[in-house]
């Protein structure tokens, strides 16, 4: 069984791609940076625009140290490694990106369980957190970890208030565990809650900042902890291919992205909830209201699954993502005007529209008859 992407259909050119801000493009300011970067080997140390974007970052969150890697992925798992044992029990939300979307690399990597705990729009609280804690003994895995979202993907774009995360973290910190935050749209949460991305980490031992999702960088996450933790997990960093030669052209786009795409934010933010007034109207469309860049909406109300409604849009130019049988996703980023999201609406309208005369109902009756 293959798991490679499909290339993309040359015969079917893309008007508005919402399926994921990880779409985004390097924008004109942002390749000049990357070509006049002063540059060094990364890997012995030596590249000057890596040390300014990680002192840089570990200031914007309040911690003493940084590190610059390739991917968010590889930041969850180098601090997952350098936090756990193998045969520890990490404690996430049972949606979390750990567990859904990072193909099994807790167990592969670090030799650590997952255990998921329930809760709203992705996250879970003290309380609940303190239910899945058990009694130290010889029998059940250590509980190492705790590791949260920020904001909660799977949870609709949600922002963690920062008054329930720093209950979890103390609460973690006092059953002796760490809390690691996944960071990858951190400053959306930021912005959206208008509190500083120091605040917001405060309570977590380690986390980490995407830059190749809103803020449009092609490759590079930065994590912060301690500088002893920084320094352990640097041979981690080593051992899963993260150490890098010239990384300050990467880090050029990083540096610039920190000085011109952080406010602008707030433009995908009011984006998401016009594309969210706009799908609302749409007979049989759910839509959850977002709190920041995503949107996510329930399709079975107009008798098509999440997928057959994305091949529809895909036909005439317009990218969406599934979550799952009847749930979609859209999300909004610097390559997204609030033109094209007028003309995606135009184009749903017309899918659903065009869906309906070709026999939705007698779809959904289907399954009803069935079910």
């Amino acid at each position: 069984m293959s798991f490679q992407p499909a290339r993309p259909d040359p015969r079917i050119p893309i008007d508005v791609n919402l399926s994921s801000d990880t779409q985004t493009l390097p924008t004109a300011g942002m390749k000049a940076a990357m070509v006049e970067a002063r540059l060094g080997d990364e890997q012995a140390g030596s590249d000057p625009t890596v040390w300014a974007l990680c002192d840089r970052v570990a200031a914007l969150l309040g911690k003493e140290a940084a590190m610059f890697l390739p991917s968010g992925t590889m930041a969850n798992h180098v601090a997952i490694a350098t936090h756990c044992r193998p045969g520890d029990e990490v404690l996430a939300h049972e949606e979390a990106h750990i567990i859904t979307s990072e193909a099994g690399a807790c167990q592969a990597i670090a030799g650590v369980m997952v255990r998921g705990l329930p809760g709203a729009r992705g996250q879970f609280d003290a309380e609940t957190l303190e239910a899945a804690i058990r009694p130290r003994d010889r029998y059940s895995p250590p509980q190492r970890l705790v590791a949260v979202e920020q904001t909660a993907n799977r949870g609709g774009g949600s922002c963690w208030p920062v008054a329930e995360l720093n209950a979890v973290a103390a609460l973690a910190r006092a059953r002796g565990m760490a809390t690691h935050m996944d960071g990858a749209r951190l400053l959306n949460a930021a912005v959206a809650l208008g509190t500083a991305a120091a605040e917001i980490a405060a309570g977590c031992d380690t986390v980490w900042l995407d830059f190749t999702k809103g803020l449009g960088a092609p490759l590079g996450a930065v994590l912060c902890g301690t500088a002893a933790f920084i320094g352990e997990a640097w041979r981690w960093k080593q051992r899963l291919g993260g150490s890098l030669r010239q990384g300050g052209i990467c880090a050029a786009a990083c540096v610039y992205a920190l000085d011109h795409h952080v406010e602008r934010l707030a433009e995908d933010h009011a984006n998401a909830r016009a594309l969210a007034r706009g799908l609302a109207q749409i007979p049989g469309l759910a839509v959850e209201a977002p709190e920041t860049n995503l949107v996510f909406f329930d399709t079975e109300g107009i008798g098509m699954t999440a997928g057959e409604l994305a091949a529809g849009l895909r036909a005439r130019g317009v990218l969406i993502s599934t979550a799952a049988r009847y749930r979609g996703r859209a999300c909004l980023h610097l390559d997204v005007t609030a033109g094209q999201v007028e003309h995606a609406l135009t184009v749903v309208r017309r899918v659903v529209l065009a869906d309906d005369h070709s026999g939705r109902a007698n779809r959904a009756n289907e399954r009803a008859s069935t079910s």
